[in-house]
């Protein structure tokens, strides 16, 4: 797979879970993961590339600066030394906590999370077994010792494995005993038959990602890891199948005993107020012990089909299907993971986790964590550990446990996020083993402790809380300029309203059955064949496009659709299988409030630099028959309907009687002459910060680099002239060194300075419509022109009302959809205005359909403001808050409303 990405040339590659590619420093020398190195390959071969990660590093400043090498290797080369230019990581990363996370009303974005001990202590039976299984992986370890170094390591890790399924349950254990014991009878009858067998090694860096990023090979355990032993001769063989025998015998009367103590905890929590019938989550690390879970959870609950279960070894498909029968069946209310099936997979429906195993690896409890913490969580989430507190790794690993809840009443949910970074000098799985190994010693155990007390000591925690690349604050200009935008966006969006209408109608007439259910939320019912491509299912219980709405209390969690979503995508496709054909047609439509007609053409414009393209957009332009031309905005079509057969044939006739080749003259004329001169120009603006960003701190840091070896070239050649050893050799590598950063930023600065350059491309025609007006007889030219003098008129009073009311108006260009004035209020808030001028008689309000959904996309801030006149002059406006609850019909270009009706729903009202 890999060899195939780096044949292609991506315009965007996106790494999730990105921390996966890592390197360090050993000495001056990068010792760089597999990961790494294909990060690095991929990096040249894209022209964006985006890394994501909640842990993207763990103290290390120079380990930090080789992970954002893989943006920038000429930004971030070489290690912080004295006196080199501090991190400056401006444009290209970002950080936030999730506890620091706000919407625009101050509100958090996250939910409180919550952390729990359950300590239980094993029975006699357990302990015994414990003991006994201790003993023989400690001595296993102590015979390693001997080996060369790969074989060292395969068996110590082996045996680690070992003694960590031992803590996860009594199938866990039972089986691998079993299996450790046959794979080790077929080692020794191949010695008896005169054969020397050996095992495959695992590099340091096979057993880090092994250990760090579990995977299906991790819980299936592998041949390597059952057949790898320090035993060397047929006898040392014999006496330790004759160990694993025993072991495996007391393990089965362990099993078939049924009295787990670490069960019986689980089923206490179950049975408790806080989780009895609401849907949990339970993590372990081995597959083993993934089935024994579902078997007795099925049993407990009565109902074994209530208990799903995640684990690496399912198809893509086969996972998600399991996902979504958790997420989406009420009467699902359990899952089983192993960490193989839980990175990236959002689980917010539940907000109840249990770690049933824990991992050696503390930054794993965050990413748990991270499940059910998301984005759209809207419950407390709570979390409970599971330890024994009687064995020597889980009193080390129930301090770290306390010490946490101790901090975490002070400092919340923030502990978690620097959970990867606590044991930096020594990894917390190493302290677990010393304790399996020499825990009997009260030295030791103590030592340990203090190790763990320090590793979250409040001082420590609040450096990592506090340290300047958790300190990314937006500045308030850039925060009001960012919310204005987020409110405009959020204005003339498509989803969720638009796609909402579409996916009803697209659905019901690819013969699905949906169902209207609580506001913004439906029911699909039945999906028929045809839609039911590979992950989706028959029936979901809830779907929305809402994402405020995809969790409301006492209801169904609902599929939120977007781009992705197998249901959302399937649907698409039925639509083009179905009617595809018809986008390559073309067409006339009919605009209802239009008096004479026009033509709408969609140019697409590029700008290109040096590389290629730089920045696309499409623009929209109108031209009259009389040459007249006029920015149409960014979706013209929304408020246009179908025309009737007649209507066609009409339209059609009239537009062969004009010149339509000066019209596309005119209009692509305007489009170069304005419109691509203000993409030009912000693209060029864009682009010229960034440069000038990125060039200053390449020079920076290169002239840092090359500085110092320039330095440590004439430190060794003042050595070699003093008959140092070596020194010469050391002055030329430094020298060289030099020279080629030297190259390095020489070649960068042409880089950026060729990128600083942007030029505009001729607009090219993509689509051009004949819009005319509807075929009824319209209004006269003098009613025409009353019509648009009453608007002018009440246009013209909103301003003057919104200035008296201490707001900044602003009046949108002609044919903007969705409002007509957009007034910014003192708290910095934007208000969306669609004026309606009204004289005496007039009893009806029309509003077209997007004035309607975007009154919906933003029902807190738009307002229809209905202008009473005598005819001649402006007499009062009243403010009316969106009079609507749901979208139009799919075929409804516009919807009546009556006026007296609308004048008493008038939040206020202003003299004019």
């Amino acid at each position: 797979m890999a060899e195939r990405a780096l044949e292609v040339d991506w315009d965007l590659v996106v790494v999730d879970e990105a921390h996966k590619m890592s390197a360090t420093y050993y000495g001056l020398e990068v010792k760089a993961t597999r990961r790494y190195r294909l990060g690095q390959q991929l990096a040249e071969r894209a022209k964006h590339f985006l890394l994501l990660t909640a842990t993207p590093h763990r103290g290390k400043e120079e380990d930090f600066r080789l992970f954002l090498a893989l943006l920038d290797p000429d930004r971030f080369a070489g290690k912080p030394r004295a006196g080199s230019p501090a991190l400056d990581t401006q444009g290209v990363w970002l950080r936030r906590q999730k506890e620091d996370l706000v919407r625009f009303d101050g509100t958090p974005l996250f939910p409180e999370r919550r952390a729990y001990t359950v300590a239980y202590r094993l029975s006699p039976e357990e302990m015994a077994l414990y003991q006994a299984v201790t003993a023989y992986v400690r001595e296993e370890m102590n015979r390693a010792e001997a080996l060369e170094e790969g074989r060292r390591r395969t068996v110590g890790f082996a045996l680690t494995l070992l003694q960590r399924r031992l803590a996860s349950s009594p199938l866990a254990l039972f089986r691998s005993l079993e299996r450790r014991r046959k794979r080790l009878e077929a080692r020794l009858a191949e010695v008896r038959r005169g054969l020397a067998p050996g095992f495959p090694l695992l590099e340091e860096e096979d057993i880090e990602e092994l250990e760090e990023f579990p995977t299906e090979e991790l819980e299936g355990a592998p041949e390597v890891l059952d057949q790898a032993t320090a035993a060397r001769t047929a006898a040392e063989l014999e006496a330790e199948i004759r160990t694993l025998k025993a072991l495996e015998a007391q393990a089965k009367r362990l099993l078939h005993l049924e009295k787990d103590r670490k069960w019986q905890e689980l089923r206490r929590l179950l049975e408790s107020d806080l989780v009895r019938g609401r849907k949990l989550i339970v993590f372990t690390e081995h597959r083993d012990t993934l089935e024994y879970l579902e078997g007795r959870l099925g049993a407990f609950l009565g109902r074994p089909e209530a208990v799903v279960s995640l684990h690496g070894g399912l198809s893509r498909e086969e996972r998600r299907l399991r996902q979504a029968r958790f997420t989406q069946d009420p009467d699902v209310e359990i899952l089983v993971a192993t960490d193989a099936a839980g990175e990236g997979v959002n689980l917010q429906q539940a907000h109840l986790l249990v770690n049933y195993d824990l991992p050696w690896n503390p930054a794993r409890l965050e990413q748990r964590f991270g499940r059910i913490h998301r984005i759209g969580q809207r419950e407390v989430c709570h979390m409970w550990n599971l330890v024994a507190e009687n064995t020597r790794e889980g009193e080390v690993y129930l301090r770290l446990l306390r010490k946490l809840e101790e901090e975490s009443r002070d400092l919340g949910g923030r502990v978690f996020d620097v959970l990867g970074q606590l044991f930096q000098d020594r990894p917390l799985k190493d302290l677990l083993l010393e304790a399996i190994r020499y825990g009997e010693d009260p030295e030791v155990r103590a030592r340990l402790f203090r190790k763990v007390e320090g590793a979250v000591d409040r001082e420590r925690l609040l450096t990592l809380l506090e340290g300047a690349l958790a300190k990314e604050v937006l500045d308030p200009r850039r925060l009001k300029h960012l919310r204005e935008e987020m409110e405009r966006a959020e204005a003339r969006r498509l989803q969720p309203h638009y796609l909402t209408s579409f996916f009803r109608e697209a659905l019901e007439r690819l013969g699905g059955s949906v169902h209207l259910r609580e506001a913004g939320r439906m029911e699909v019912a039945y999906v028929p064949p045809r839609v039911r491509k590979p992950g989706v299912l028959r029936q979901y219980t809830r779907v929305t496009f809402h994402k405020d709405r995809v969790s409301l209390p006492g209801k169904p969690q609902a599929d939120f659709l977007v781009p992705g979503h197998p249901l959302l995508d399937a649907v698409l496709e039925g639509v083009l299988e179905a009617w595809g054909e018809y986008l390559e047609r073309g067409t006339v439509l009919v605009d209802e409030n239009a008096t004479e007609p026009r033509l709408v053409l969609a140019l697409e414009h590029g700008v290109e630099d040096a590389r290629g393209p730089a920045s696309r957009r499409l623009l929209y332009v109108g031209v009259g028959p009389r040459g007249e031309v006029r920015a149409e905005g960014p979706a013209p079509y929304l408020d246009l309907r179908p025309a009737t057969e007649e209507e066609r044939r009409l339209g059609l006739e009239l537009a062969g009687r004009l010149d339509l080749p000066r019209l596309l003259e005119r209009a692509e004329t305007y489009a170069v002459e304005h419109l691509a001169r203000e993409h030009l120009e912000e693209a060029r603006g864009l682009r010229e910060r960034e440069v000038d960003r990125t060039l200053k701190a390449v020079r920076e840091r290169l002239l840092s680099e090359i500085w110092y070896w320039e330095a440590q070239a004439l430190q060794e050649e003042a050595r070699a002239k003093e008959g140092r050893a070596g020194a010469k050799a050391r002055a030329e590598r430094a020298r060289r060194r030099a020279e080629e950063l030297k190259e390095r930023l020489r070649r960068r600065e042409e880089e950026l300075l060729k990128a600083r350059h942007l030029r505009s491309l001729p607009p090219r025609l993509t689509q051009a419509i004949w819009v005319i007006p509807p075929l009824a007889q319209g209004p006269s030219g003098l009613e025409e022109e009353a019509r648009r003098r009453l608007e002018r008129l009440a246009v013209e009073a909103v301003l003057r009302a919104e200035r008296l009311q201490g707001h900044d108006p602003r009046e949108m260009p002609p044919g903007w959809p969705g409002y007509d004035v957009e007034s910014r209020l003192p708290d910095g808030s934007l208000r969306f205005l669609e004026v309606k001028g009204k004289g005496p008689g007039s009893g009806v309000v029309t509003l077209s359909r997007t004035q309607i959904l975007t009154g919906l996309n933003k029902p807190e801030s738009w307002f229809l403001v209905v202008v009473e006149t005598d005819g001649e002059r402006a007499l009062r406006a009243h403010y009316i808050p969106a009079p609507f609850q749901r979208e139009p019909d799919f075929a409804a270009t516009s919807v009546n409303y009556d006026l007296a009706e609308l004048l008493a729903r008038a939040r206020w009202s202003v003299e004019l």
